[in-house]
This record gives structure tokens, C-alpha cells and sequence, in this order.
């Protein structure tokens, strides 16, 4: 008796196009190490989300699912460089250590995940609230908004936050 092993999807796919998708992603984020971490990332993604149903168009939906990765990439990197910043323009004796430093960056990450998919003007007001302790009158005038429109982004961002949590 002989035993026949179904056709692994995710294999086929990748060996259709990893090829194409490694290129695709070199020419998006232009260095070769990390256009190969992200089509990894991509492939686990696929592996861990697959359907039942089989993909009707491999490239258009590989694209779209590394688009996202490259997109949290790009975004990660521009906290990255925001965070370096703002520790460099502090006093040496009160820079954190190497450890809260690191744990502060987890930190911020998590925050960009919890709020992404908000506006930019719902994220400006939830971390001015929050971050920088202003009342709503004061980020009110910063943004040039209604105070009434300070109070539904910030409830927007809670309730936002509260979901990506749960």
C-alpha cells in the first residue's frame, strides 16, 4: 500500500514565488537582507492565515500581505529614529539605561500597534492627552479643533485601543 501526501499550498506557493516576491520587496525597501527577512515574514504569515480556499491571485495577494509587513517596517524604523532622537537631545545623567531604553522602544511599538488604523489627527490628540498631560482646551488650540472634537478622538483612541487589547 502506498501512501500519497497532498500537495503542501504554502510550498507550492513559495517555490512559484519567492524568486519574484524577494525582488519585489529589494526593489520596495532597496537592502537585500531585509527584503529577504520581510519575504519570510510574508510566507509565515500565509502559513499561519491559510484558508480552505485556494488564492486566485498568488502575486496580487503575496504583495499585499509584504506591502503591510514593509509598511510596519518603514513605521517601526521612524519610531526607531524618533526615539534615538529624543534620547540623544537628553542630558547624559538622565539617559536610561540599556535595558529601559530597550523596554521603553517595546513600548512605543506596541502603542503605534494599539493605534494604528486611527487618524492622524485621533492619534496627535490621544497621546497629547495622555503623554503630555495637556487638557482638551490646550490640544484643542494646538491642533485647531473643537474641544468637542478633542473629546470624541480621545474616546475614539480609548475605545480603539480597548478592542485591539481584547
Amino acid at each position: 500500500m502506498r501512501i500519497t501526501v497532498p500537495p503542501d499550498p504554502v510550498a507550492e506557493l513559495y517555490a512559484d514565488h519567492h524568486g519574484w516576491l524577494k525582488g519585489w520587496l529589494r526593489r520596495k525597501v532597496g537592502c537585500p537582507e531585509q527584503a529577504a527577512d520581510l519575504m519570510q515574514d510574508t510566507f509565515v504569515k500565509v502559513m499561519l492565515n491559510q484558508s480552505e480556499s485556494g488564492i486566485r491571485e498568488p502575486r496580487a495577494y503575496l504583495a499585499t500581505v509584504a506591502n503591510r509587513l514593509a509598511v510596519d517596517f518603514f513605521r517601526r524604523q521612524q519610531i526607531e529614529r524618533s526615539y534615538l532622537e529624543a534620547l540623544a537631545a537628553l542630558p547624559e545623567n538622565e539617559s536610561p539605561s540599556a535595558e529601559e531604553a530597550l523596554l521603553f522602544k517595546e513600548a512605543l511599538f506596541e502603542l503605534d500597534r494599539l493605534l494604528d488604523g486611527l487618524g492622524p489627527k485621533v492619534k496627535q490628540a490621544f497621546l497629547l492627552a495622555q503623554c503630555d498631560t495637556l487638557s482638551y482646551a490646550e490640544i484643542a488650540a494646538r491642533l485647531g479643533i473643537s474641544v468637542r472634537s478633542v473629546n470624541n478622538y480621545v474616546a475614539r483612541a480609548m475605545a480603539h485601543c480597548c478592542l485591539a487589547l481584547a
